[in-house]
C-alpha cells in the first residue's frame, strides 16, 4: 500500500491542523472533519485506514460517531479525550475504539500510537487478502467456539461473530492456548508487540469479546477471568 489514509475528527481547529501537519510529514494522506456527522460523510466517500476521533464535539460527538462507524468498518480508531472524560474513554473502548490519548498529548506520543495501530492493521488486511493462498488453514475449536486464523472468522454455535482486529488477536492468543492463563501485561505485549503503556484497555476488550461470544456474558462459558491473575479460554 502506497499511503495510508487517516481521518481526523476534531472541533478544535488548532489541534485539527496540528495533527494533520504531523501526519502529512510522515507520508499519510489526511482527511479532516470538525464533527462526527461530517466524519461519517467522509467515510462514505473515501477509503480510511485509521481514524483519530475527539470525544467532545458539537453536532455529533465522538462516541456516537464511533458507534455508527463500527456498524460498517473495522479499521483502528484512536479517541482523543480530556482528563475529565475518564468515563467517556471507557465508553469509547466499549463501543469499538481501539485506543485513546489524553489531552494534552505530545505529537510523538500520538504518532507512535498511529504507526503502531497501522502496522497491526496492515498485517490484518494482508491476512484477509491472502486467505486463498494459505494452506492448510489455522483452525481452532473450543466447544461451540470456532476461530479460523486464515479467513479471520469467528463463529459461536454456527453463528458468525464480527470482531475488531484487536479483539480477534486477543481471542486468537487465548484460543491457541486453551486453559492457559495470560496476565493483562502479557496479553498487551503479545497483541500490541510493545511494553504496556496501560493494561486498562485489556479489561474493556475482554468485556466486548464476551458480549459477542457468550450467551450470558455475566456467566461466561468460554472466556474466563482468574481473579488477580488474568484471563483464559476454558479448556474443553
Amino acid at each position: 500500500m502506497d499511503s495510508y489514509h487517516v481521518l481526523i475528527v476534531e472541533d478544535d481547529k488548532e489541534i485539527l491542523e496540528g495533527i494533520g501537519i504531523y501526519l502529512r510529514n510522515q507520508g499519510y494522506i489526511v482527511f479532516q472533519a470538525e464533527n462526527g456527522k461530517k466524519g461519517l460523510e467522509i467515510l462514505e466517500k473515501e477509503t480510511i485506514h485509521l481514524a483519530i476521533v475527539d470525544i467532545m464535539m458539537p453536532v455529533m460527538d465522538g462516541i456516537t460517531m464511533t458507534m455508527k462507524l463500527r456498524e460498517k468498518f473495522d479499521f483502528p480508531v484512536i479517541m482523543l479525550s480530556a482528563k475529565s472524560e475518564e468515563i467517556d474513554k471507557v465508553t469509547g473502548l466499549n463501543i469499538g475504539a481501539d485506543d485513546y490519548v489524553t489531552k494534552p498529548f505530545t505529537p510523538m506520543e500520538l504518532m507512535a500510537r498511529v504507526n503502531s495501530h497501522l502496522r497491526r492493521y496492515a498485517r490484518y488486511l494482508k491476512a484477509v487478502d491472502s486467505v486463498e493462498e494459505k494452506e492448510p488453514e489455522n483452525y481452532y475449536v473450543v466447544g461451540g467456539l470456532e476461530l479460523n486464523e486464515d479467513t479471520v472468522e469467528v463463529s459461536v454455535d454456527g453463528r458468525a461473530v464480527k470482531l475488531t482486529p484487536i479483539e480477534f488477536k486477543i481471542l486468537l492468543l487465548l484460543m491457541k492456548n486453551p486453559g492457559r492463563v495470560f496476565s493483562p501485561d502479557e496479553i498487551y505485549e503479545r497483541v500490541w508487540n510493545e511494553k504496556p503503556i496501560t493494561t486498562d484497555t485489556i479489561m474493556v476488550h475482554v468485556r466486548k469479546i464476551r458480549e459477542k461470544i457468550e450467551i450470558n456474558p455475566k456467566e461466561p462459558k468460554y472466556l474466563k477471568v482468574v481473579w488477580g491473575v488474568g484471563y483464559k479460554i476454558e479448556k474443553y
